[in-house]
């Protein structure tokens, strides 16, 4: 199953139409279970949807199938009320056959601040002895210090691992700087794969004709998998003309978790693919009974479908990813300022121009996003300024490509929390030692959860989860079945029966839904 439109017509004809003059074998990453449904569901894909489908993903074929990055911890335990180390566990019992990646955000996992060296390599061997055998990370700006340590751990665990090069498009983001990274990730980690990361879809065919073969030629026989989003339509392009030049692997997602903010379709690029005479070794019957699922899913709990947009060409000033935008529409109607969206957009990108080009990734696109909220409601740029961007430019969070504009940079430390040290310490404490003073009776798994979620977020989840589940999302589903038939039926009685369930819903002639 997928969506019918032009984007499959337009992409066969990628590079000007010359047909491929290989029939070599592009490999598929599937990433609806993780980048599909964070940027379509707000994350709230769980884990019995995930069990649902298992079966199908186990025959589809993939190359490897993305399953968690920190964002899909952070949801399960603050907001779905689940266990997120039992979800991967019943995930690989349930596709044994299927090799299910995890990638790690630099040194901050799930926070904003950076944590110890214990509880990163501690969450590189849980993420191990649980069961990936695929494991990479990133640094939103592209300081492998932050990252190589973690590689190398996994590499000596015995996973496969991948280190990410992130896009942006800015004086200083270069093919050059670029191939430097790759090149240094290759040095210091022995990465067996490079993916070039492009969480803000900003990469477009005539990037990749000289981007990939740059990378390609710098990392030899090594993989390059290429991923970016559908924000602007170009996507599909995009792809195509990177397997023409070299690349090997490409990030899709399984209609309706594809276009949009999130990645093409699965079915889509399969069949292109095949087209231009790739060979391609994934299963589309076992891919449409998927989408079949997710369908199924996003009609009964009111979730989006995925679909195409136009092409936008506002997106390479700002850069924001799709999920910040709905966030700041929201910001600005509680602020009475829904009038000034267009403004913040202009806002976010001469913010990020101030501050040294950081890329519009987690966790640095929320601080931009911030600091542009801030500064369009107070009416007085920087005149506040949040935690995170003066740590930002005091360098807490790794070595900037280029200088903040100085007069700017004056202000961000005149104005920002004054309990900030104007230099960044040179370690930070092991955490693990006084956790499990601390919590003596609890695993490794569930201390590694506490040290990035404060509070009483943990307790909370455990609770639910010994209560046999979160009842807004165990129910929810089900009552969102059955106002739609209340809905849709006349005033009077209907009775619904299955085996010793009975459930009647009476409709007067009131408009009120229960």
């Amino acid at each position: 199953m997928s969506p019918t439109n032009t984007e499959s017509i337009t992409s066969v004809m990628s590079g000007g139409g010359r047909p491929a003059n290989s029939r070599r074998e592009i490999k598929i990453v599937e990433t609806s279970l993780r980048d599909g449904h964070q940027s379509l569901w707000a994350t709230r894909m769980r884990t019995d949807h995930i069990i649902a489908m298992a079966e199908h993903y186990d025959r589809a074929g993939f190359e490897q199938v993305d399953l968690v990055a920190p964002i899909q911890f952070d949801v399960a335990v603050r907001y779905l009320k689940e266990d997120p180390w039992e979800r991967v566990r019943l995930a690989h019992e349930h596709m044994p056959h299927t090799k299910l990646r995890a990638l790690i955000r630099s040194r901050n996992i799930a926070a904003f601040d950076f944590l110890p060296d214990d509880v990163i390599m501690a969450w590189v061997e849980r993420l191990y002895a649980n069961g990936f055998r695929v494991i990479g990370s990133f640094d939103g700006l592209n300081d492998m210090d932050n990252i190589v340590p973690g590689l190398i751990r996994a590499k000596e665990l015995g996973a496969s691992t991948f280190g990410a090069v992130s896009f942006s498009e800015s004086p200083v983001h270069t093919d050059e700087l670029f191939v430097t990274k790759a090149r240094e990730l290759i040095e210091r980690a022995d990465v067996d794969a490079i993916m070039l990361k492009d969480a803000a879809g900003l990469l477009t065919p005539d990037r990749i004709r000289t981007l990939v073969p740059a990378l390609k030629e710098a990392i030899g026989d090594r993989t390059l998998e290429v991923h970016t989003h559908s924000l602007t339509g170009l996507a599909p392009l995009v792809y195509l003309e990177a397997v023409e030049l070299g690349a090997d692997q490409i990030h899709t997602s399984i209609w309706p978790l594809a276009t949009g903010n999130a990645q093409p379709s699965t079915q889509t690029l399969v069949r292109d693919l095949r087209a231009l005479g790739y060979q391609v070794n994934v299963d589309l019957d076992e891919v449409d009974a998927v989408s079949r699922e997710l369908v199924t899913i996003a009609e009964t709990e009111g979730k989006p479908l995925g679909a195409p947009v136009e092409y936008n060409g506002m997106h390479y000033m700002h850069q924001i990813p799709g999920g910040m935008l709905a966030n700041f529409r929201s910001q600005l109607e509680t602020a009475g300022l829904s009038e000034r969206y267009d403004d913040l957009l202009v806002e976010v990108a001469r913010v990020r121009n101030e501050l040294a080009y950081p890329i519009m990734i987690t966790p640095f696109a929320q601080f931009v996003g911030v600091q542009a909220v801030m500064n369009v409601i107070t009416g007085d740029r920087y005149s506040a300024v949040p935690n995170e961007i003066k740590k930002y430019a005091l360098g807490y969070y790794g070595e900037l490509l280029a200088e903040i504009d100085p007069e700017i940079r004056e202000k961000i430390i005149a104005n920002g929390p004054s309990d900030i040290p104007l230099e960044p310490p040179a370690s930070i404490p092991p955490m693990l030692p006084t956790l499990r003073e601390q919590y003596p009776d609890e695993d490794i798994d569930t201390l590694l959860l506490r040290a990035m979620f404060a509070g009483s977020q943990v307790d909370e989840m455990k609770r639910t989860v010994a209560a046999g589940g979160n009842p807004d999302e165990t129910f929810g589903p089900y009552l969102s079945l059955i106002k739609t038939l209340y809905q849709k039926l006349p005033t009077g009685t209907r009775t619904l029966r299955a085996g010793e369930l009975t459930i009647r819903i009476e409709r007067g002639d009131s408009e009120n839904v229960a």
